[in-house]
C-alpha cells in the first residue's frame, strides 16, 4: 500500500486553504446572504453601545466602591478579576467603534464617525488615523507587499535575533511584548505594518500612510487623544496615579492585548496563503482569513472573532447580522471557508511557534503563493523534543516517527541499526519539511520524494522487495482504514490520503 504525496505544509492539524482562483464571484456570495443582513439599524446599533457602557459602568462602580473595603488577600484577587472583566467589555466597545469606522453602524457616515470618534478616543485610539489605515488593510488583505498589518516576514528578512527567540522562553517573551506593547508600537512606529519609504506613524498627518484628502482628519484624531490624555492627567492629580492605573490603565492593556491577539489569529495560521503581487487578487486575499472560537467571549466581542471571513467580504454589514451571513455563505465558499476551533490560548502559542516566516514551496512553479514555515536555527535539530544533533548521526536520535494522516495518527518504530542510511535519508526529508510518499522502495531515493510502503498482511520475501526500516507500533486501525481506500493496479490510492504532519521522537 502506498500513499501519494500531500501538498500539506508543516502543519499540525489542518490542511491548506485552496489558493487557486475561486470558482465563484463576490456577487454570487452576496446572493446567498439574506438581503436584510445588509440593513443597518440605528436603534439596534445604539442598544449595543448602551449595553456595553452600562456593564462597564457597573464594573467601575463595584471596583471603586467595594474593592478597597476588602482585606488585602481578597483585594489582590478582586482587582485582577475586575481588570479581566472590564477589559473584555471594553474590547466589545472597541469593536463597536471599529464597526463605525466601516460605516456599519448606521446609514449616516457622519453619525458613524461621531460615535466611533468618541468611543475610540476614550480607548486612546486615533479614530480617523486608524480608520484610513484599516481600510487599506481590508483592500489589500493577504498581500505581502501592500497589506497594512501583521505582514509576515519572508525567510530572507528574518533578523539575526530570531534564532535566539525560536524557543519556549523566547516565544513567551515575544508574546508578552507583542500583547502589551504591540498596539501602541504599531500606531506610533508602524511595527508589524507594511514597509514605507519613510517613517510611518498614525499620529503624523504627513505620514505616508495617508493621502492629502485624509490629512486634516488626522489632526482631529490627535486632538481626541490629547483631550482624553488631559482628562486622565486631571484624574491622576485628583485621585492619584495608582487609581487611574487600576481603574483605567490595566483594563486598557487588556483591550490592547485582545485587539492584537484577535487580529493576529485572524490572519496568521499554517493553513492560510499569502500572495505576491503576481498572484494576489482581492477575493483570494479576503478569503485568506481565519474564523476562530473564543467561547463565550465571541458574544462579548460581538462575534468579530468567529465571523471575520464574512466581515472581510462585506465590511459594511453590521455585526448583529454577521453570524447569519456566515452560515449562508459557507455552502458557497466550501473549502475556501476557514475555521479553527482550537482554544485561542493554545492557538496563540502554536501560531507563534509555527508561523515564523513565509516562503513558497520548493519546486512549485507558482512562486507567488507563500506559506508559513517553522524556522530552524542551525543549533537546533528541529525535533519536537529539541534534541541537539551536533556530532551525532541523525539516525542515532529519533526512535519513532508519528505520521498524522487525514485518517488519524500512525506511530512507527524506526529500525536504525538495520537500515541507518535509509533512516538518515528519511529524517533528512522530514527536517526539510518537503513533501514525501508514505512508503520506500529499493530504488534510489531523490530529494523530491520518499516512497514508504506499509504492509497490512505477511508478505513472503519482503526484504527482497522493500527496504524494511520500521514497523507500526500504534495506529494499526488507521492503517486498516487507509487500506480500504480504492487503489489502482499498482496499489496506489485513487484518492489522496494526505500526511498532515510528521513528528520525530526519541520515545513512543
Amino acid at each position: 500500500m502506498a500513499v501519494p504525496p500531500s501538498n500539506k505544509a508543516d502543519s499540525e492539524t489542518f490542511k491548506r486553504s485552496p489558493y487557486s482562483k475561486p470558482p465563484f464571484t463576490l456577487g454570487e456570495i452576496k446572493k446567498a446572504v439574506p438581503p436584510h443582513c445588509f440593513k443597518r439599524s440605528i436603534p439596534r446599533s445604539f442598544s449595543y453601545v448602551a449595553y456595553d457602557l452600562t456593564i462597564a459602568a457597573i464594573f467601575y462602580y463595584i471596583a471603586t466602591t467595594y474593592i478597597h473595603l476588602l482585606p488585602n488577600p481578597l483585594s489582590y484577587v478582586a482587582w485582577p478579576i475586575y481588570w479581566a472583566c472590564q477589559g473584555c467589555v471594553l474590547t466589545g466597545v472597541w469593536v463597536l467603534a471599529h464597526e463605525c469606522g466601516h460605516h456599519a453602524f448606521s446609514d449616516y457616515q457622519w453619525l458613524d464617525d461621531l460615535v466611533g470618534f468618541v468611543l475610540h478616543s476614550c480607548l486612546m485610539v486615533p479614530y480617523f488615523s486608524w480608520k484610513h489605515s484599516h481600510r487599506r488593510h481590508h483592500s489589500n488583505t493577504g498581500s505581502l507587499e501592500r497589506d497594512e498589518v501583521f505582514v509576515p516576514k519572508q525567510k530572507s528578512a528574518i533578523g539575526w535575533h530570531s534564532k535566539y527567540l525560536n524557543n519556549p522562553p523566547g516565544r513567551v517573551l515575544t508574546l508578552a511584548v507583542t500583547l502589551t506593547l504591540g498596539w501602541p508600537l504599531y500606531l506610533a512606529f508602524n511595527v508589524s505594518g507594511r514597509p514605507y519609504d519613510r517613517f510611518a506613524c498614525h499620529y503624523d498627518p504627513k505620514s505616508p500612510i495617508y493621502n492629502d484628502r485624509e490629512r486634516t482628519e488626522i489632526f482631529f484624531s490627535d486632538a481626541g487623544i490629547l483631550a482624553v490624555s488631559f482628562a486622565l492627567y486631571k484624574l491622576a492629580v485628583a485621585k492619584g496615579l495608582a487609581w487611574v492605573v487600576c481603574v483605567y490603565g490595566v483594563p486598557l492593556l487588556v483591550v490592547n492585548g485582545f485587539l492584537v491577539l484577535i487580529t493576529f489569529l485572524q490572519h496568521t495560521h499554517p493553513s492560510l496563503p499569502h500572495y505576491k503581487s503576481s498572484e494576489w487578487d482581492w477575493l483570494r486575499g479576503a478569503l485568506a482569513t481565519m474564523d476562530r472560537d473564543y467561547g463565550f467571549l465571541n458574544t462579548v466581542f460581538h462575534n468579530i472573532t468567529d465571523t471575520h471571513v464574512a466581515h472581510h467580504l462585506f465590511s459594511t454589514m453590521p455585526h448583529y447580522h454577521a453570524m447569519e451571513a456566515t452560515k449562508a455563505i459557507k455552502p458557497v465558499l466550501g473549502e475556501y471557508y476557514q475555521f479553527d476551533g482550537t482554544p485561542f490560548i493554545k492557538a496563540m502559542w502554536r501560531e507563534a511557534k509555527e508561523c515564523v516566516y513565509v516562503e513558497p514551496d520548493e519546486g512549485d512553479q507558482n512562486k507567488g503563493v507563500f506559506w508559513s514555515s517553522i524556522q530552524r536555527s542551525s543549533s537546533n535539530s528541529g525535533f519536537e523534543d529539541g534534541s541537539m544533533m551536533s556530532g551525532l548521526k541523525k539516525s542515532d536520535v529519533p526512535g519513532y516517527v508519528i505520521f498524522t494522516t487525514s485518517k488519524g495518527p500512525v506511530t512507527v518504530e524506526l529500525y536504525k541499526d538495520s537500515s541507518p542510511e535509509i533512516v538518515d535519508k528519511f529524517i533528512d526529508l522530514c527536517m526539510k519539511h518537503e513533501a514525501f510518499m508514505v512508503g520506500t522502495s529499493k530504488g534510489k531515493q531523490d530529494d523530491k520524494g520518499f516512497d514508504l510502503f506499509i504492509t497490512t498482511a505477511p508478505i513472503p520475501d519482503l526484504s527482497e522487495k522493500l527496504v524494511v526500516f520500521g514497523r507500526v507500533v500504534k495506529g494499526e486501525d488507521v492503517v486498516q482504514e487507509i487500506e480500504e481506500v480504492d487503489t489502482d493496479e499498482h496499489y496506489r490510492p485513487k484518492s489522496q490520503i494526505g500526511i498532515i504532519s510528521v513528528t520525530l521522537k526519541q520515545k513512543a
